[in-house]
């Protein structure tokens, strides 16, 4: 049998940025293939160079202060032979990208441009790149958002890309990016806060296409679980350098490299204990002062009578506080709460109908308990959340925090009543003020709340509560531009302490993180609610990490609580069938799921499925 050729070889990159400090090498000579009709990986933290390294191959990186110092990259392309894309004119370069390579950009609301329809973005590429007229410009994009399973294509054809949910804007940019049927398929980060039961159809899909078209899939993920069941092959990148590559279950079975080790380690599995140590890269590798990366040999030891008699002290001191709590009364009760959104049309705008975000819902919570609320977009657990705040106002219904009613209270009661209820937002980055200093967006709310007597006591407060998230004193003059997204999580954490609440709502606070940089932030949260005693409403699409981090579970579809139990009650005898469906839809990763998705791969691949 003939050996194939691959469909694109990249040997030796290496993209370079310069900066006013210096020049950064963010691809530091990585070389890969990619083949027809195969799903490679490439997998990393942020940083790792995993996305600049495909804008390397999209020669979407070829303008000061980002290059390609080196290296080739062999394209075998339809029309023009077999190309190097580094040394490919622009204007032929322009013919094979978005026609014979495709790309699916991370962030779909930046990608579709706001002022055009959906479909005409989608047409536009087909125009540009066939012979076709409008009209079958038209019927082509109406088939692929057919083909990309888009609930009523016709209609989301005219709309505009505000119009449409964040994993149909997802799909759109799905259809676009497979319009020109093109040889190579890159993914990047296209599931990234994307639900499991929508993160499950988009990968579904993109094999579906893959096997279909014989596509070539460069799937850039920071996320091993996702492309367990997907990727043929997988290529583990840090700090700019491949440190691993081989076969998917090689990779998970017999990693070889310890970051890989790190990062299988640090993400929560179903089968975890709740709540307890999540490991870190960090604890299984270290930098030597030469910047080489060595692997920690883990301790095994026995644990001595100390260590069995602190551990055994804590966990009766565990639950003799749990128990304590329980007979408290709750710290917040929900009666009845609605949430409606008038739907209006017409010239006089008259309401002709309501979504009903939040309808009718009711649960308690009591003092030092984990809440996790889970369920897919759009089912209304972000929107409750926020009316618990009243950053939403409610339609009706009580919300009872330490006795009072939140829904009744004037202006001035609300907002000194948000001492105690807080909450630590999605995108950390857009709740940080870009004008103000760390240290500002601490002290911020002491001063709001009359925390503190002088300026020095809210700064020391400040320092403190930076060491307590783990940050450096030397952070609290920096702006939030400086920091990681990780970072920037960190200090929201430390903004949402600084009035020591009873209570706060997680919206999502890391769905968008790095497995191990999450990890880090989740023993964060679980270390700080130990030692202030803290409640926590845990909002997550990611049902891993909800039963990981709650106590109890509230499963919400359309705007209604249709389940609710203990992580163990929830996970191994689910009683609705939408909760059934939402943890199916989790990536396992294990090895016997692993081989069924590959044999299901190679049926498919041979035509017999």
């Amino acid at each position: 049998m003939a050996t194939p050729i691959p469909i694109l070889k990249v040997t030796a990159l290496e993209t370079v940025f310069s900066t006013h400090r210096g020049s950064t090498t963010a691809v530091d000579k990585v070389s890969f293939e990619v083949y027809p009709g195969e799903t490679v990986a490439i997998v990393g933290e942020s940083g790792s160079g995993k996305s600049v390294t495909s804008l390397s191959v999209m020669r979407l990186i070829n303008t000061p202060p980002g290059r390609i110092a080196g290296g080739t990259a062999i394209f075998q392309s339809e029309r023009f032979g077999q190309v190097d894309l580094f040394q490919l004119p622009e204007k032929k370069m322009q013919q094979i990208r978005g026609n014979e390579i495709s790309m699916i950009f991370q962030e779909p609301m930046s990608s579709l441009n706001p002022v055009y329809t959906c479909g005409k973005q989608v047409a536009e590429v087909l125009l540009l790149h066939t012979n076709i007229s409008e009209k079958e410009a038209r019927t082509r994009t109406i088939e692929l958002f057919e083909k990309a399973k888009l609930p009523r294509p016709e209609k989301i054809f005219d709309a505009y890309p505000h119009e449409i949910s964040g994993g149909q804007k997802q799909r759109v940019m799905i259809a676009m990016a497979m319009a020109c049927e093109p040889a190579i398929l890159i993914a990047d980060e296209p599931t990234t806060a994307l639900d499991v039961t929508v993160q499950a159809r988009m990968l579904e899909l993109i094999d579906e296409l893959r096997v279909k078209e014989n596509t070539a899939v460069l799937f850039i993920t920071h996320d091993l679980g996702v492309v367990a069941e997907i990727a043929d092959r997988i290529l583990v990148m840090y700090k700019g350098k491949l440190v691993e590559q081989g076969k998917v279950l090689d990779i998970f079975t017999n990693p070889q490299h310890p970051y890989t080790k790190g990062l299988l380690a640090c993400r929560p599995k179903l089968s975890a204990k709740a709540q307890s140590l999540l490991p870190t890269v960090s604890d299984f590798m270290y930098e030597d002062e030469q910047g080489n990366l060595l692997e920690k040999m883990p301790l095994v030891q026995e644990p001595s009578l100390a260590d069995v008699v602190n551990n055994y002290v804590g966990t009766v001191t565990d639950i003799k506080q749990q128990r304590e709590n329980q007979q408290k009364p709750p710290l917040l009760q929900v009666e009845n709460l609605k949430v409606y959104f008038p739907i209006k049309k017409g010239f006089f705008s008259r309401t002709t109908d309501f979504v009903k975000a939040v309808d009718d819902v009711t649960f308690i919570v009591n003092p030092g308990e984990t809440i996790g609320l889970v369920g897919e977009s759009g089912c209304g657990k972000t929107t409750l959340g926020r009316a618990l705040l009243r950053l939403v106002e409610p339609t009706a219904g009580r919300i009872l925090f330490n006795g009072v009613d939140i829904a009744q209270l004037n202006s001035e009661e609300l907002r000194k009543s948000r001492r105690n209820f807080q909450m630590i937002f999605q995108d950390p980055y857009a709740s940080l003020n870009p004008m103000h200093t760390v240290g500002d967006a601490i002290i911020e709310p002491m001063y709001v709340h009359k925390l503190y007597s002088s300026e020095k006591e809210r700064r020391e407060k400040a320092m403190e509560l930076l060491d307590k998230v783990g940050l450096m004193p030397e952070h609290f003059q920096r702006y939030p531009h400086e920091f990681s997204g990780g970072q920037r999580q960190r200090i929201s954490i430390a903004r949402a302490l600084a009035l020591q609440p009873k209570c706060i709502i997680c919206d999502e606070s890391v769905s968008a993180l790095d497995v191990s940089v999450q990890a880090q932030v989740l023993n964060l949260l679980n270390q700080l609610k130990q030692e202030f005693q803290i409640t926590y409403i845990f909002i997550t699409h990611d049902l891993s990490v909800a039963k990981y981090m709650s106590d109890r579970i509230l499963v919400m579809s359309k705007g209604q609580i249709v389940e609710s139990g203990t992580p163990d009650q929830l996970y191994q005898n689910p009683q609705q069938e939408y909760t059934r469906t939402l943890i199916s839809a989790i990536p396992k990763g294990e090895p016997d799921d692993i081989i069924a998705a590959q044999q299901k791969r190679e049926a498919m691949k041979a035509g017999t499925v």
